[in-house]
C-alpha cells in the first residue's frame, strides 16, 4: 500500500510543481489552471479509492456488509467520472479500479442477506453509468459488475436460478448467460457455492461452463466439476460420470 500511495502522491506533487512553474513564468491561462485542478482532483479520487481497497478488509462484512457496498458503489462511479481528467502519468491507476471491482464482486457474492431494493437500484444505476463512461475510453473493467447488475439480485438471474435448480433452460439462454457473465465471474460463483457447502449446485454450474465451447481451456471448469462430483456422488456414480 505504501508504495502505491507514494506513487500516487508523487503524481500530485508533480502536478503542483507544474503549476508553480506556470505561475513563475506568468503563462498560466485560465484553461491551464482548470485542467490542472481537474487532474489534481482526479488523482485525489484515485488515492481515496486505493485507501478504500486497502482498508476494506478490516471492515466487519459479516456484521455490516451493506455500508461497504454503498462505499464501493460511490467509489466506482467517482472513479469513472474522474477517468477523463487523469493525465498520461496516471496510466497505471486502472489497477486501482480492477482491485476495487474484484473486491466489490467478492462482497456481493458473499452477502448473507437480500440487498434492499433501494440500495440494489443505486448499485445498478451507478454501475451502468460508470461502465458506460469507461467504455467511451475503451475500458471494459466493469463488465463483470455490469453483467451482475442486469439482474434483480446477485443470485436472481432467471437463467442462473434455473441452472442451479437443475431445471436446465434452452441452450440458447444458457449460452447467452454464460457469455454475458464471463469465465472469471462464473468461476467466482462456483467457488462461493463450494465454500457454502453447495457442491451439487456448483457441480451443475461447472458442468454447464465446461460444456460451453468458448470456455474450453478456461477456468478449469472440467476439473472443478469432477471435484464436486467426488463430494456429492458415490464411487459408482462417479465412475459412470467419468466414463461418459
Amino acid at each position: 500500500m505504501e508504495c502505491s500511495l507514494i506513487y500516487l502522491e508523487g503524481l500530485i506533487l508533480n502536478e503542483i510543481v507544474q503549476l508553480g512553474h506556470l505561475h513563475i513564468n506568468l503563462i498560466a491561462s485560465t484553461n491551464q489552471l482548470a485542467t490542472f485542478y481537474s487532474r489534481l482532483r482526479a488523482c485525489h479520487v484515485v488515492i481515496c479509492l486505493q485507501i478504500l481497497v486497502e482498508h476494506a478488509g478490516r471492515w466487519k462484512t459479516e456484521e455490516e456488509p451493506l455500508p461497504l457496498l454503498e462505499a464501493y458503489t460511490v467509489a466506482i462511479l467517482s472513479y469513472a467520472k474522474a477517468t477523463s481528467c487523469l493525465s498520461s502519468e496516471c496510466e497505471n491507476v486502472p489497477l486501482v479500479l480492477e482491485n476495487l471491482a474484484m473486491s466489490c464482486l467478492e462482497l456481493l457474492l458473499s452477502l448473507p442477506e437480500h440487498v434492499p431494493d433501494a440500495l440494489w437500484g443505486e448499485f445498478q444505476s451507478s454501475v451502468k453509468l460508470a461502465h458506460s463512461l469507461l467504455q467511451e475510453n475503451g475500458n471494459t473493467q466493469l463488465h463483470m459488475l455490469s453483467a451482475m447488475a442486469q439482474a434483480p439480485g446477485v443470485w436472481n438471474n432467471s437463467t442462473l436460478c434455473s441452472i442451479l435448480s437443475n431445471e436446465i433452460p434452452e441452450i440458447d439462454r444458457v449460452n447467452e448467460f454464460l457469455q454475458m457473465e464471463g469465465p472469471t465471474l462464473l468461476n467466482m460463483r462456483i467457488k462461493h457455492l463450494i465454500k457454502q457447502n453447495q457442491a451439487e449446485k456448483a457441480a451443475v454450474l461447472a458442468k454447464m461452463c465446461s460444456a460451453y465451447p468458448e470456455y474450453e481451456g478456461k477456468g478449469n471448469f472440467k476439473q472443478t466439476y469432477f471435484v464436486c462430483l467426488c463430494v456429492t456422488k458415490t464411487q459408482e456414480q462417479l465412475m459412470q460420470e467419468v466414463s461418459e
